[in-house]
């Protein structure tokens, strides 16, 4: 019986602990998590001057019927 306690206590000692680790490593933007920043901004970007483009090209073609 008192081993079974022992490992219960033990088991939910890891959990918080891994919990607590987990939770300190999402706070830390390493050089990766930066680059993926970066390129997911640079993604945005790049889809926002093509939406643009877009608008551009249809407005252009709207005009040249007309």
């Amino acid at each position: 019986m008192l081993r079974s306690e022992w490992l219960r206590k033990m088991a939910l000692a890891l959990i918080i602990g891994m919990t607590a680790v987990g939770v300190v490593a999402c706070d830390d933007n390493g050089p990766a998590e930066e680059a993926g920043e970066s390129v997911d901004n640079a993604m945005d970007d790049a889809g926002d001057s093509m939406e643009e483009a877009g608008e551009d090209i249809q407005n252009a073609a709207e005009d040249a019927q007309d």
